[in-house]
């Protein structure tokens, strides 16, 4: 188990990968799933062996508030149908944390009950927000549980241009479920989760 890392440093390294994934040209994405919420293209990850996810879609509210059902805190797990539970392990500052949650089983319990360990950091971003994370090998693992990892991944969230009260939400997954795995299982599972993601906080911002 690792200690710890400084916090500044691993903040400012993650803002500034996501934002170098923020300027990837669109002809190095596939389209890999498009619903009435959100359009999800991947590209193979420079992290690991599989995939860069990267979905948006626009929502109706304002950047603070879409950004505060995002990050760790107690909107997320209200909503998110993935998230079985979050605790907040560490808190460097108010908008820098490291945090571990619980995902449910997916695609039929193929894919069994996951636990992640996250370096969390939300920073102000053009006119908005970016909310973005990274993987630890920090605490022990639960029974029960396979412990994945989290790769670079973040969600930019700006003012839609000409319509203040919407926004549009762009983000960028990596993840890393680990355990015996086929790969389509997981691209499957993480094209779905990630348009499902969209329809829940849309649901949830309505209430």
């Amino acid at each position: 188990m690792d200690p710890l890392p400084n916090p500044a440093p691993l903040a400012s390294k993650l803002r500034n990968t996501l934002v170098r994934y923020h300027s990837i040209g669109d002809g190095e994405w596939r389209v890999a799933k498009k619903t009435k919420d959100a359009t999800v293209w991947r590209k193979p990850s420079e992290e690991f062996s599989g995939y860069l996810y990267k979905a948006q879609g626009v929502v109706e509210d304002v950047t603070n508030r879409i950004v505060d059902h995002i990050r760790p805190g107690p909107y997320r797990l209200d909503w998110d149908s993935l998230m079985t539970s979050m605790d907040i392990m560490e808190t460097f500052e108010e908008n820098c944390c490291v945090m571990r949650y619980t995902t449910a089983g997916q695609l039929w319990n193929i894919i069994a009950p996951r636990e992640f360990v996250d370096f969390s950091y939300t920073t102000s971003y053009e006119d908005g927000l970016l909310t973005c994370g990274i993987s630890l090998d920090y605490g022990e693992v639960r029974p029960n549980f396979v412990r994945g990892f989290n790769h670079p991944c973040g969600w930019f969230c700006v003012p839609l241009q000409g319509s203040p009260s919407h926004s549009l939400l762009t983000g960028y997954i990596q993840t890393e479920l680990r355990g015996m795995l086929q790969q389509s299982a997981v691209d499957t599972a993480m094209s779905s989760t990630l348009a499902n993601f969209y329809s829940d906080l849309k649901k949830a911002l309505k209430t």
